[in-house]
């Protein structure tokens, strides 16, 4: 798999297609100039490129996943606490949370998250 980070259009793009998949290309073509002006050309040029960095495949003019969305940014958000915090979870979460409490509510998830995981 190549890179998981996308542009906004890139992003705005592959939300299309995994609202529609699986999408025969024209119709992605289609939906594209619809919602985002895009050409036939920029379509297939964004699609190519999105199917080589793996996300997605073109086989017989169907547009499918090869990545969920929920897979997707997963993955990008694993890729993000390694680079910027050397892969630690507790110094992700204690600079996400910026210093305010956590509700009651966000505890016992967390904490029923770690109890089914570990």
């Amino acid at each position: 798999m190549g890179e998981y980070k996308l542009a906004d259009a890139e992003a705005k793009f592959a939300d299309i297609i995994w609202e529609n998949e699986p999408i025969s290309s024209p119709e992605l073509v289609k939906l594209c100039e619809r919602e985002m002006n895009w050409k036939k050309s920029t379509t297939y040029t964004v699609l190519k490129k999105l199917c080589e960095k793996g996300i997605f495949k073109n086989e017989n003019a169907l547009v499918t996943a090869r990545l969920g969305r929920e897979e997707f940014y997963g993955m990008q958000s694993r890729r993000y606490v390694e680079d910027v915090f050397d892969g630690s979870l507790p110094r992700f979460l204690t600079a996400f949370c910026g210093g305010r409490k956590l509700s009651r509510l966000e505890v016992e998830e967390m904490k029923k998250f770690i109890d089914e995981n570990t």
